[in-house]
């Protein structure tokens, strides 16, 4: 049976109600996000076992950021309650020309403050088969680095498949160490990678020639050569894996994504998103739908692709950061029916 545990904060979100701008926003919509915990509630909902492992205060507000995690059917077990506050983002939608806009307020959180030795992970990994991570974590401080390496090291020797999405978040790497210093022990763990167009060089300053991402139009072919350096750097990558988005504006992006596994290029149909709901999490979508599709699609990358793909493009039409999709959804989509009728 897969098992699968995500590690990584989960937060306040609050965002300004339709496409209001923060200096018109008289109210906020309250729900709860956070990488890991998009990736483990998208897990849940296609029926995967997912515990998901974090920090969070033993007040209401880390009692209700627990529940919305059980409402998906989230594994909440491993989460340790201690220190004084949930960390918060705060969301402003953007539309057509104007950006969407994210002010985080998170230093000093219960997450921030964890420290080595506090998770037993040898009693996490118990029966688990994949550990999920991504480049946020250890970005929040270092506490938080140290106990993802912890982490990575258990899962690395009992044998566990290790995946990271590299997320670079530029305000939040303010602790001491650059990105690249931290990241690069990290990931040397790590089967499977995956990072969007410009994480690579962010990180590891590894990209692409030739490609311009504010065109509006992404070659997926072009990021071959992404694959092959990132697998070169870190030898245990079986597969690594890009999303592409190409922003035709903040209303309008096209979506797919292309596999390197060392030896050939996949890539997945392009999906044209004209009138995006919510694009926040959408990259955590699609990781969710990747590791479902590893471990259903078995020996069918192409297939496991082509998932992650459809799933996180049906993740731009729902608010909030959590995609509340089912496979059936998501296999219809990738039948190519986008068509939006009603199901009766």
């Amino acid at each position: 049976m897969n098992k699968v545990i995500t590690f990584g904060e989960i937060m306040l979100r609050l965002a300004t109600p339709g496409f209001l701008r923060f200096a018109q926003a008289t109210e906020f919509e309250a729900t709860y996000a956070g990488g890991e915990a998009n990736v483990a509630v998208s897990l849940a909902k296609f029926g995967i076992d997912t515990n998901f492992v974090t920090s969070l205060p033993n007040n209401d507000i880390g009692d209700a950021a627990i529940a919305s995690l059980r409402t998906h059917n989230v594994g909440t077990s491993f989460i340790l309650r201690g220190g004084e506050r949930v960390g918060i983002y705060f969301l402003e939608s953007g539309a057509v020309s104007r950006g969407s806009k994210v002010i985080y307020d998170r230093a000093n959180s219960s997450f921030a403050k964890i420290k080595k030795g506090s998770i037993d992970w040898n009693k996490v990994f118990d029966g688990v088969n994949w550990f999920h991570w991504t480049g946020i974590t250890p970005s929040v401080s270092e506490g938080a680095a140290d106990v993802c390496m912890e982490a990575c090291e258990m899962a690395a020797k009992k044998g566990i498949t290790i995946s990271t999405d590299l997320n670079y978040r530029n305000k939040l790497w303010k602790w001491g160490k650059t990105a690249g210093e931290v990241m690069e022990k990290l990931v040397s763990h790590c089967d499977i990678i995956l990072g969007n167009e410009e994480d690579a060089e962010m990180v590891f300053g590894i990209k692409p020639e030739g490609v311009d991402v504010k065109s509006g139009h992404v070659e997926g072919a072009a990021y071959e050569s992404v694959g092959r350096q990132l697998m070169a750097k870190f030898p245990k990558a079986r597969k690594v894996i890009i999303t592409l988005r190409g922003s035709i504006s903040a209303s309008h992006n096209s979506w797919s994504g292309v596999l390197w596994d060392g030896k050939k290029l996949l890539q997945a149909p392009t999906y044209q998103i004209t009138h995006i709901v919510d694009r926040v999490g959408g990259g955590d979508s699609f990781m969710g739908g990747l590791i479902y599709g590893f471990m259903t699609y078995t020996n069918d990358d192409q297939k496991a692709l082509n998932f992650a793909v459809a799933a996180s493009c049906l993740k731009h039409t729902i608010k909030g950061d959590f995609n509340l999709v089912t496979v059936d959804e998501v296999e219809k989509l990738m039948t190519g029916d986008g068509s939006g009728r009603v199901s009766r």
